[in-house]
């Protein structure tokens, strides 16, 4: 019987070279959560995290029972999302002796247009529905060109309040949205005279150190059906600004098979590509505050498009 031909091990490193470079919510698949915290078993995570007692007053005359003020405890992260893709092969179709480079065209074709999506839908709803089940509650305002920068200054005073780090955080938001911004009334924009082309440069990809993703608007969804492939759900709320710090969540994969047959009877005489994996998206409930939303419910883009005049001379560029 001819042996089967198994590359899991090249596949999964493969994707997870590509994650961060292929997926919207890549940078999501990049922190440094994800070697940081040790696995209970195959389909379980376990987050260390302490609490300690605050200082008290001391004196120099007498002291006081030595007693334990911290507290350590573990959050348990439990692998929920198995997924599964197989394809038959007839011979007719490929070059046998070329037959991994055909099924790796499959498998390239199916991630780009199917799973690399739908890993996308499930990070961003996933961690909405965490976050959400938490008792956080998403900014609702509609945005506009005149407010979609207060918007955006209100999220991060947010993650100001709780102390999250600026440096690394994250704004996905729609095109839509971002088209919002690059039209702001308070982003100045830069004409080059000197320039041959004379072209305006107006795109802003970052405000304050943050740095801005457009993402298409069907993958901010605040809920999905995944029963095959994924689709928005009924009802979902379009999420329209997702603030978040990497830091904040852990996005584990762990590939457990992936596999092409040989033509058997079984199969009548066909290949059988078959992968199956475990993977999830998580929030460290303890850092929640390194996430804020803004939403429309029902589904519908929440922004407005104004008509604003454009001056034709300018010097400098700058961002406020």
């Amino acid at each position: 019987m001819a042996q089967a031909l198994n590359y899991a091990v090249n596949y999964s490193r493969a994707l997870a070279n590509a994650f961060p470079y292929v997926l919207n919510f890549g940078a999501l698949y990049s922190t440094p959560n994800n070697g940081r915290y040790r696995w209970a078993n195959a389909k379980s995570i376990e987050i260390p995290s302490i609490s300690t007692t605050g200082r008290i007053n001391a004196n120099r005359d007498s002291i006081v029972t030595a007693q334990r003020n911290y507290e350590n405890s573990w959050e348990l992260k439990e692998l929920k999302n198995q997924r599964k893709w197989s394809t038959l092969v007839h011979p007719m179709d490929i070059d046998q002796t070329n037959m991994v480079t055909t099924i790796a065209n499959i498998t390239q074709a199916f991630n780009e247009q199917q799973k690399f999506p739908e890993m996308d839908a499930y990070t961003v709803s996933k961690i909405y529905s965490d976050w959400t089940t938490l008792g956080n509650v998403a900014d609702t305002t509609v945005l506009t060109i005149s407010n979609v920068l207060d918007v955006f200054d209100t999220l991060m005073l947010n993650m100001d309040n709780e102390r999250v780090p600026v440096q690394g955080r994250i704004l996905y938001v729609t095109n839509e949205v971002k088209k919002l911004i690059n039209n702001a009334d308070k982003v100045y924009r830069q004409i080059n005279a000197e320039s041959a082309v004379d072209r305006i440069n107006r795109t802003v990809n970052r405000l304050d150190e943050v740095e801005i993703v457009g993402v298409p608007s069907s993958l901010m969804k605040t809920l999905y059906n995944f029963d095959s492939g994924w689709k928005p759900a009924l009802g979902a709320s379009q999420i329209n600004m997702f603030l978040v710090h990497p830091n904040v969540v852990i996005t584990p994969v762990s590939y457990t098979f992936s596999q092409i047959d040989e033509p058997s009877a079984g199969s009548e005489g066909k290949y059988i590509y078959y992968e199956e994996s475990f993977e999830d998206v998580f929030i460290l409930n303890n850092r929640a505050g390194g996430i804020q939303f803004n939403i429309t419910a029902g589904g519908s883009t929440s922004t407005t498009t104004t008509t604003t005049t454009t001056t034709t001379t300018t010097t400098t560029t700058s961002e406020g």
